[in-house]
């Protein structure tokens, strides 16, 4: 089973080494330049205050205490890299909120998870951390409300950002299925077998017509096969008939002179 806390440690590991080998930014108000490694976090975009990106490499679905993967949740590790001005105005809104801000003299980012439920249209952020600038966690929020997806507008950034990653775990399905380790039950696997078939006949129109003409001719070429022998069998037949007739004939003239 994937476990929230375990990828969680281990994407700020990461993120700590790329810090500690000088692969982050140097200052927070070059938060849009941050040098993350593309082989780890897939960028979607960056605005005037952040940029922001997912873990590709931990992007998986749930699975259950059985082993069964659920098709249904993805699971999603995000970072967020801030500008000053973003900086500024979290700590201005903690201090409002009068919650602590020790410690936000080095904020850099944060961190969540997303919890997608896909037939429910949802997302619900089930973890997030303020992150100091060796991504260390200067606070912890869990436990956020799901969220319906058709809720944010086309232009809306953070729902840009959550169709970017539902559009990338649509095309890398398999991909995500395989990491996910677990095993997929018969009704899925029968589900995306049918889903693949019917995908391969879309890409590929023109084989299904090929298939019908292919089919269509042999069938031609049966028909006049048989056609012919039939002809034959009938001529057989007759032939078969005529001669049995004089032999018939044969028989009674023989007979009859015989009598005679």
């Amino acid at each position: 089973m994937i476990s929230y806390m375990r990828l969680f440690m281990h994407s700020k590991r990461c993120l700590a080494g790329l810090f500690a080998a000088g692969m982050i930014f140097a200052a927070p108000h070059q938060a849009a330049a941050m040098d993350v490694p593309k082989d780890v976090y897939q960028w979607v975009q960056s605005t005037a205050r952040a940029s922001y990106y997912f873990n590709k490499q931990q992007i998986g679905f749930r699975v259950d205490k059985d082993g069964i993967i659920d098709l249904d949740t993805l699971i999603v590790p995000c970072v967020y890299t801030y500008d000053s001005v973003q900086i500024q105005d979290v700590v201005a809104k903690r201090r409002w909120k009068m919650q602590p801000s020790e410690g936000y003299g080095s904020l850099t980012g944060c961190a969540e998870y997303l919890t997608f439920r896909l037939k429910d249209g949802t997302v619900q952020v089930t973890e997030h951390d303020d992150l100091d600038e060796r991504w260390g966690t200067l606070s912890r929020e869990t436990g956020g409300e799901p969220v319906k997806l058709d809720r944010f507008s086309e232009r809306d950034v953070t729902g840009t950002f959550y169709r970017a990653i539902l559009a990338y775990a649509k095309e890398h399905r398999d991909e995500l299925i395989e990491r996910s380790r677990g095993k997929l039950s018969d009704e899925d696997k029968a589900r995306l077998a049918e889903e693949r078939r019917l995908a391969e006949e879309a890409a590929n129109p023109d084989k299904d017509e090929k298939d019908k003409k292919g089919k269509k001719s042999k069938k031609d070429k049966k028909s006049k096969k048989d056609k012919k022998q039939d002809k034959r069998d009938r001529k057989d037949a007759k032939s078969q008939s005529g001669d049995k007739q004089e032999a018939d004939k044969q028989g009674a003239d023989a007979d009859a002179q015989q009598k005679g």
